[in-house]
């Protein structure tokens, strides 16, 4: 199937022209790019699409999220991390979540993600207590059905909760240690045999479009043997290994604590670094930090909404940029962000960044963040040559913007006015591997109706759900303040 996109407004974030726009056309042949330029015309039997007071701009990359979320979109707010995950990923309590929700859960993700430009998501999946493959499968096959691209994890965390953080086994009553440390843990063993089980069943499914990732889910939380065997593993399969480093001032603490040193140096002391790993965050970062980072060719998803709304800190983008470190960006769960709209995320990233600073030379520019939204996420999911910019052989991930709309008008800057002005609302055709997936705001492989039926009868069962592990977790509440107060003072103290 060949799709013709005549003479349209292009950002194709390529080498050459980045994120200037230029007037060009685009022949699209079995999913794959296959001519960009000014002389081209349509051949007999192309689908064309005329580029009229058309935008064309690569689909926008989400580097960071978790669709488990979904669940609890818009339940919370006013905790920090530490306490915010005690509800919205409960330590107590059987979570653990049927594929047929799991299914639910993904399809709405999905095509939230879809209808706001997003062709590729890097989707940290967690389960409680643990994920199976059952649960593994159902979020495959979403995204298979909904034609989304999409790195999909195994996170695990193989500690008990308990001791993955500073001073809470102090301030915690025995019995409730002793539950949470009872529970069923899965083995470094365990997790790379489910992975390397994984990559077989999922690597590379849908023509290329869905791979497995690793997430160890942060240096604190697994065992040094986890650490070191997830990075070689995802080196192995060219795949991504997708940890959380230095997301609050806790985990700067942390590291102190558990190993004298900063995460970052920990990982790179026991081998667990690579071209392959992501940071999810990296706020708490030092400057050895970042040179350590570069040096590793680690990438980095910057999640400011999500930071602001859990109040994490701000992140150094001006010295990641400076160093040469890859930044792509994320929004982050639904619950913690409580969207997937990439849009928001990059007007919120161009500025964020800008406050705080008097050097305005300093500031991010829109260059950085759309490349950081497209061609930088990419990157950091291993996923570089395949997509995040409009090139020849890539595959045809793009959006295509309806110019005469109330965000484009007056036109000025057209790539400004994308971060500054554009909502979503000027999209005419979202395009994943040379597929039209949304056409003019509606999803064309998923019924969306029906999601949002099946959400609602299910109502009171998912609140009552949700009610009940919030009492049961409420236990941990005077203590993990206690810690979080304790660790943020001593950051405080410490001139962090």
């Amino acid at each position: 199937m060949s799709t013709f996109i005549s003479s349209a407004t292009v950002i194709t974030m390529d080498p050459v022209t980045g994120s200037t726009p230029i007037t060009a056309s685009i022949r699209i042949d079995d999913g794959v790019i296959v001519a960009i330029g000014t002389d081209l015309v349509p051949g007999a039997g192309d689908t064309v699409i005329d580029g009229t007071d058309r935008l064309v701009a690569p689909g926008l990359v989400n580097a960071h999220t978790h669709s488990w979320e979904t669940l609890f979109k818009g339940r919370y707010d006013n905790l920090p991390l530490e306490l915010w995950m005690l509800f919205s990923y409960p330590i107590l309590g059987n979570s653990h979540v049927s594929p047929d929700l799991v299914r639910l859960r993904t399809q709405l993700f999905a095509a939230e993600s879809l209808k706001a430009g997003v062709t590729t998501v890097i989707d940290d999946v967690l389960e409680n207590p643990t994920q199976d493959f059952d649960q593994l499968d159902a979020v495959f096959e979403v995204y298979g059905e909904v034609g989304i691209r999409a790195n999909i994890s195994g996170h695990i965390i193989n500690k008990p909760f308990v001791d993955t953080l500073p001073f809470v086994a102090d301030l915690l009553d025995e019995s409730v240690l002793a539950e949470v440390r009872g529970a069923d843990i899965p083995t470094t063993d365990d997790y790379l045999a489910f992975s390397r089980e994984a990559f077989t069943r999922y690597h590379g499914a849908h023509g290329g479009r869905l791979r497995y990732m690793v997430a160890p889910s942060g240096p604190q939380r697994c065992t040094d043997d986890l650490l070191v065997g997830a990075t070689q593993l995802a080196l192995e399969n060219d795949a991504e290994c997708h940890i959380h480093v230095l997301e609050t001032q806790v985990q700067r603490v942390t590291g102190q604590e558990f190993y004298g040193k900063t995460l970052p140096a920990h990982l790179a002391e026991i081998g667990a670094l690579s071209p392959n790993t992501t940071f999810a965050h990296g706020i708490w970062v030092s400057d050895d930090d970042i040179a350590l980072m570069a040096d590793a060719q680690v990438s980095v998803s910057h999640n400011p909404i999500s930071n602001m709304k859990l109040g994490s800190g701000l992140a150094p983008w001006r010295k990641y940029q400076d160093a040469g470190v890859n930044l792509g960006l994320g929004s982050d769960g639904a619950s913690s962000s409580d969207t997937p709209r990439m849009l928001e995320v990059l007007k919120a990233a161009a500025l964020l960044h800008k406050v705080g600073d008097s050097d305005f030379e300093l500031w991010p520019t829109v260059d950085e963040v759309l490349r950081a939204g497209t061609i930088g996420g990419a990157r950091s999911g291993v996923l570089h040559e395949t997509t995040g910019s409009l090139e020849v052989g890539k595959r045809a991930d793009l959006v295509v913007y309806n110019l005469d709309t109330l965000a484009f008008t007056p036109r000025n800057k057209l790539d400004l006015q994308l971060v500054y002005s554009e909502n979503g609302s000027s999209i005419d055709y979202v395009m994943v591997d040379g597929k039209i997936v949304v056409d003019h705001g509606e999803l064309t492989t998923i019924d969306e109706r029906a999601i949002i039926a099946e959400f609602a009868s299910r109502r009171t069962e998912l609140q009552s759900w949700q009610d009940d592990l919030e009492k049961l977790n409420r236990v941990f509440v005077p203590g993990f303040t206690e810690m979080y107060h304790r660790c943020t003072g001593a950051a405080s103290l410490a001139g962090v």
